[in-house]
């Protein structure tokens, strides 16, 4: 079972860049990425990974618009890195969809993909 997929890496500090990266999406591999214990948010096609203790994590602003803007509305705000990557129709990881990665593009007026 594969478990390595390109996932779009929204990262809390501004000061870092937003980014795609081949990811483990092992449960440690996830954890390790967001700092601790995972939570997902589902999208249509695709989810992301979490914090599950966010108030201890700085802001994630970036993906907070992301994730509202592909059309989940919630009213949690979200702390700490978020792991985007998409779903198949049996709950199986895939690599984060272009729709999503050129949103992120579009919103953060960024050039991820290569």
């Amino acid at each position: 079972m594969n478990t390595i997929y390109n996932a779009l890496i929204v990262p809390a500090r501004l000061a870092q860049r937003v980014r795609i990266e081949t990811v483990d999406t092992g449960t440690a591999a996830l954890q390790s990425l967001v700092a601790g214990n995972i939570e997902s948010i589902a999208g249509t096609d695709w989810h992301v990974y979490l914090n599950d203790g966010g108030n201890r994590m700085p802001p994630n602003v970036r993906a907070e618009v992301l994730i509202r803007e592909a059309g989940v509305n919630l009213e949690d705000a979200f702390n700490g890195t978020a792991v985007f990557l998409g779903h198949g129709k049996c709950g199986d990881e895939l690599d984060a969809p272009r729709h999503l990665i050129r949103l992120a593009e579009n919103l953060f007026d960024l050039p991820l993909a290569a």
